[in-house]
């Protein structure tokens, strides 16, 4: 019984620091990333030079939060129609529920 306990508090514990902290973070990266693809004045040394390949990455981190941000919405709002997502192909499909 106290295996049980410990098993769900652990899954409950990585999908907390996934979803709750780690979209956050990754969206906090993403800034830093921008500020350090722009040279100049966002770092801090005056004459360093702008980085495309921090800018590509910013926008990584900027696109991955969205998506995780638009799916936790559809998640909602499949919930409110009667529906879930269902993650049984490669990408999210809205099913019936049932």
């Amino acid at each position: 019984m106290l295996e049980l306990f410990f098993q769900a508090a652990w899954k409950v514990l990585v999908a907390g620091l996934v979803l709750g902290a780690g979209i956050p973070a990754l969206f906090a990266l993403g800034v830093r990333f921008s500020a350090a693809g722009t040279g100049g004045a966002a770092m801090t040394v005056p004459s360093s030079k702008p980085n495309p390949a921090l800018k590509a990455l910013a926008a990584v981190c900027f696109v991955i939060a969205a998506l995780a941000v638009v799916l936790g919405i559809t998640v909602v709002v499949a919930s409110g129609f009667g529906k879930m997502v269902s993650f049984d192909h490669v990408f999210p499909t809205l099913v019936d529920k049932g």
